[in-house]
């Protein structure tokens, strides 16, 4: 099998309408899998983005009744690609949701899921402040899935601040990184291309990290920049500020020959802290 595949990341911009959401991300992956790409990756709330509250809640749909997932299963069974829908938010109870994200095989099966680990609870002004653990469960499980082509590593958005987690996802086997996300401005545009490269050059790992874009209910602003980066760090490609998708031919190969020239994976000693 080819050591080189064609992946895409959709840009979005998702209101509160789940069926039009649903339309908009259909064209662009069917855009995506025209052009090629075999694994396709939508961003964090696919399928809604609302501001976090009980009403949301409320609204949101438990997993077995969630229209998402059999339509992203049979889309992609009709495609024949790998769909990753970036996360889609689930009821779990009467007051919470768990932000979950979906790897759909070119069979239409769920091939992985995962759930957001780490939640943005944060302070950026005295106007814009962040608690989704009032609405949101944390996962507890880090989660490494099995594709045709090589071991994928799952995250959503905030998890991107805490380095361990990829750590422990390559040394696990995963040779790309997916990182689908609804970065908020200020944090985007200080932190978002950095952060994303970084993960890849300390983990010698392709990086795939499709975004949201704009303005969405409640007047929050997604910084968008989906990007496809190497394992060198070079970003393959950039949305910037449009909706629409963006792919790149990466290579497999690159990663152990990344990783051969600088193999820090396995350079990882214990320590004691001295204070």
């Amino acid at each position: 099998m080819s050591e080189i595949i064609k992946v895409s990341c959709v840009q979005m911009n998702s209101g509160v309408d789940i069926d039009e959401n649903l339309k908009v991300a259909a064209d662009f992956i069917k855009e995506a899998a025209a052009k090629g790409a075999k694994l396709i990756a939508t961003p964090e709330n696919t399928c809604a983005v609302r501001a976090p509250s009980l009403e949301k809640v409320k609204s949101s749909y438990y997993q077995q009744d969630h229209p998402g997932l059999p339509f992203f299963s049979e889309l992609a069974s009709k495609l024949g690609v790998w769909i990753l829908v970036g996360s889609i938010a689930v009821r779990v109870s009467e007051d919470k949701l768990i932000n979950r994200s979906f790897l759909f095989s070119d069979k239409g099966d769920i091939a992985a899921q995962y759930d957001k680990i780490h939640l943005f609870d944060v302070v950026l002004s005295e106007n814009e402040t962040y608690r989704e653990s009032d609405y949101i469960k944390a996962g507890s499980r880090a989660v490494i899935a099995k594709t045709p082509w090589c071991s994928l590593g799952m995250s959503i958005c905030y998890d991107l601040r805490f380095p361990h987690l990829y750590r422990d996802l390559a040394k696990g086997g995963a040779s790309i990184l997916a990182v689908p996300a609804a970065f908020t401005v200020p944090t985007g545009s200080a932190h978002w291309e950095v952060l994303l490269r970084a993960r890849a050059i300390e983990n010698g790992c392709f990086v795939i990290a499709p975004g949201q874009v704009g303005e969405h209910e409640g007047g929050r602003k997604t910084w968008g920049h989906s990007m496809i980066i190497s394992p060198w760090g070079k970003i393959l490609a950039n949305a910037e500020d449009k909706v629409g998708i963006i792919s790149a031919d990466i290579n497999l190969q690159e990663v152990q020959m990344v990783r051969s020239k600088i193999p820090s994976l396995k350079h990882d000693r214990s320590y004691e802290l001295v204070k």
